[in-house]
C-alpha cells in the first residue's frame, strides 16, 4: 500500500541515518580524546575502577614527593654523621698522642677542644627543612605507600626513622617509677682477708696466707702473685722463717699495686690495684703449706694453692633480668654530688653503664676512675677511689628525658695522665655511638631508595592499567571512522530515496 502520510522505508532509512550518526560521533570522541571511556555513560563500572586507579596514581605521586623529602632528610643526617666519626677519629688521635708525656698537652687539649666544638657546630646545622635528626629521640614516620583492601579500605604505611641522639644533652632525670632494684653498689675498698671493712676509699683489699706444715731446710717454695713468680729457699725448718722470707721477696719483686707484710707465720698481701684482681699461686718443693683466705673465702691449706684477690674499685653492678626502656635514668652519687645517665630508645644495660662513665669521667674528679666490665653476665661500672674515703650510692627511676649520645665529648681533658687514660677509653664508646647512627641512617636511607623506585614502578604500572581500560584503540577508531563516513553517505542517499517514494503516487493521478 502506498501512502503519502506515513513513509515507512523513509522511517527505517532516518533511525539507520540516526545510528550511523551516532558511532560516527562516539567515534570521532575516541579520536579527538584518546579514551574509548571519557564518561560513567560510557562504561560506568569501567570508568569507576579507573577513577579509583587514577585517585591511587595520583596519591603515588605525593608519596614518591615524601620519600623524596625523606629520603634528603635521611641523607643530610647520615652525612652528618659519618663526619662526627670523622671528627671523632680525629680527636682519639689527639688522645693517643698525649699518651706520651714528653708532648705538650696543653696544645693537644686545645685542638680537642676545637674537635668538640666542630662536633657540636656539625649536630646542629645536621637539619633539613628544620628538621634535625640528630638531636631528641622521638621518631620520625615517612609516609611510603597506601595499600588498598579488597573492601575498598586504605590504609596509610609509613617507614619509620629512629634519631639517633648525638648531642651532648646531659637529660634530665625522671621522677617515675622507682629503679632502684635494678642497680647495686658493692664497696671494695680496705676489703680485709675475712671479707670485712669494705669501704670506698684508697685501701687495697687483703689475702692471709697461713704458713704451716712440716718444714726442713733447702726446700724451695714459690708465690705467683699477679703473675710474677718469687721464691725463697728456707735455711730452718720455722714457718716464721719461710713466712718472712717469702714476703721480702714479694716486697723486691716490685709488683705494681702489690704490697705483702708478715705476722707470726702469716702472709698478708694486699691488692691496690684498681680494676684488676689478682691471683696467687703457691707451689713448693717441701711439705709446707698455706691457708688462703681472701674476699671472706679460704682455700685449705695445701703446699700447692689458688686464691683471687679483688680489685680495689668497688661495683655498681645492673640487673641481668630487667630491661631498659627509654627515660630510664639510674644516678650514681659520689661524695653527695649526683651523675646521672638516662637510657634513650633501644639502650641496654651496658649503654648505661658506658654513659655513667663517661659522666663520671667528664666531671673530672680528683682520684676517682671507673671501667666498665661484665661480671657473671651482669654488666658492671667500676668505680675507683685512689683518695680519702668518700660515700658511694645508687638510684634509679623512670620517666626523664634521653641523655645525649655524646654528653661529655665537650669534658675530655688530656693534661692530666688520669684524664688521658678515661679520654682513651671514652673515645671508643663516642665513636662506636656515631658509627652505629651512620649505619642506622643508611639502612634506612636504603630502604627509602628501594620504595621510592618501588613506587615509581608501581605507578607506572597503575598508568599503565587504567590505560588498557579506556584509552581508544586509534588504529581501529580510525578504519571505523572511515567507514562510518560511507555509511552515513549510503544512509543520507538512502533516505533522499525513501523521502522521494511519495512522488510516484503523482502519476496515478494524471
Amino acid at each position: 500500500m502506498a501512502s503519502i502520510l506515513t513513509n515507512t522505508s523513509a522511517m527505517v532509512a532516518l533511525q539507520n541515518l540516526r545510528t550511523i550518526n551516532k558511532g560516527l560521533e562516539d567515534t570521532q570522541s575516541m579520536i579527538s580524546t584518546g579514551k574509548a571511556i571519557s564518561s560513567a555513560r560510557d562504561n560506568a563500572a569501567v570508568w569507576a575502577i579507573s577513577k579509583v586507579m587514577e585517585s591511587d596514581a595520583m596519591s603515588f605521586k605525593a608519596i614518591n614527593d615524601s620519600l623524596n623529602l625523606g629520603q634528603s632528610t635521611v641523607t643530610v643526617a647520615r652525612q652528618a654523621s659519618e663526619t662526627v666519626t670523622d671528627l671523632l677519629t680525629q680527636m682519639k688521635e689527639k688522645i693517643v698522642a698525649a699518651q706520651e708525656e714528653n708532648v705538650d698537652r696543653t696544645k693537644l687539649q686545645d685542638d680537642v677542644n676545637a674537635l668538640s666544638d666542630q662536633i657540636k657546630s656539625v649536630v646542629g646545622a645536621a637539619q633539613f627543612n628544620g628538621l634535625n635528626l640528630l638531636q631528641g629521640t622521638d621518631e620520625v614516620n615517612i609516609l611510603s605507600s597506601l595499600d588498598r583492601a579488597p573492601d575498598g579500605t586504605v590504609t596509610a604505611s609509613d617507614i619509620t626513622i629512629n634519631r639517633q641522639d648525638l648531642s651532648d644533652d646531659a637529660g634530665v632525670f625522671g621522677t617515675g617509677t622507682s629503679l632502684a632494684a635494678n642497680i647495686t653498689t658493692t664497696l671494695g675498698g680496705n676489703l680485709a682477708a675475712d671479707g670485712t671493712g669494705d669501704a670506698f676509699s684508697n685501701g687495697g683489699n687483703a689475702l692471709e696466707a697461713l704458713v704451716a706444715g712440716t718444714i726442713a731446710a733447702d726446700e724451695t717454695y714459690n708465690f705467683q702473685v699477679a703473675g710474677t713468680t718469687v721464691s725463697f729457699t728456707t735455711t730452718t725448718t720455722s714457718a716464721n722463717d719461710l713466712a718472712a722470707g717469702l714476703t721480702a721477696a714479694i716486697n723486691t719483686a716490685g709488683i705494681e699495686g702489690i704490697t705483702a707484710s708478715v705476722s707470726t707465720a702469716t702472709i698478708s698481701i694486699t691488692n691496690e690495684r684498681s680494676f684488676e684482681d689478682v691471683s696467687v699461686n703457691t707451689s713448693g718443693t717441701g711439705s709446707a703449706t698455706f691457708a688462703l683466705t681472701a674476699n671472706g673465702a679460704t682455700a685449705a691449706a695445701a703446699t700447692t694453692n689458688t686464691q683471687t684477690i679483688d680489685s680495689r674499685a668497688s661495683d655498681i653492678t645492673f640487673s641481668t633480668t630487667a630491661g631498659v626502656s627509654e627515660g630510664d635514668g639510674y644516678r650514681v652519687t659520689v661524695g653527695g654530688v649526683n651523675y646521672d645517665y638516662i637510657a634513650g630508645p633501644n639502650e641496654s644495660f651496658e649503654d648505661v653503664a658506658r654513659g655513667l662513665k663517661t659522666v663520671i669521667d667528664g666531671a673530672a674528679l680528683a682520684d676517682i676512675s671507673t671501667n666498665v666490665t661484665q661480671k657473671s653476665g651482669a654488666w658492671v661500672l667500676e668505680i675507683d677511689n685512689a683518695g680519702a674515703g668518700l660515700t658511694l650510692t645508687d638510684d634509679g627511676a623512670a620517666g626523664g628525658s634521653a641523655t645525649g649520645g655524646l654528653n661529655g665529648v665537650d669534658s675530655i681533658d688530656v693534661t692530666t695522665d688520669a684524664g688521658v687514660e678515661a679520654a682513651l677509653t671514652n673515645i671508643e664508646t663516642y665513636i662506636d655511638t656515631a658509627i652505629e647512627a651512620a649505619a642506622d641512617f643508611g639502612s634506612a636511607q636504603g630502604r627509602i631508595d628501594t620504595q621510592n623506585t618501588f613506587i615509581s614502578n608501581l605507578t607506572d604500572s597503575l598508568k599503565a592499567g587504567i590505560g588498557a581500560l579506556v584509552d581508544a584503540d586509534l588504529e581501529a577508531a580510525s578504519a571505523r571512522l572511515q567507514a562510518l563516513q560511507v555509511q552515513q553517505q549510503l544512509g543520507i542517499q538512502s533516505l533522499s530515496i525513501a523521502n522521494q517514494a511519495p512522488q510516484s503516487v503523482l502519476s496515478l493521478f494524471r
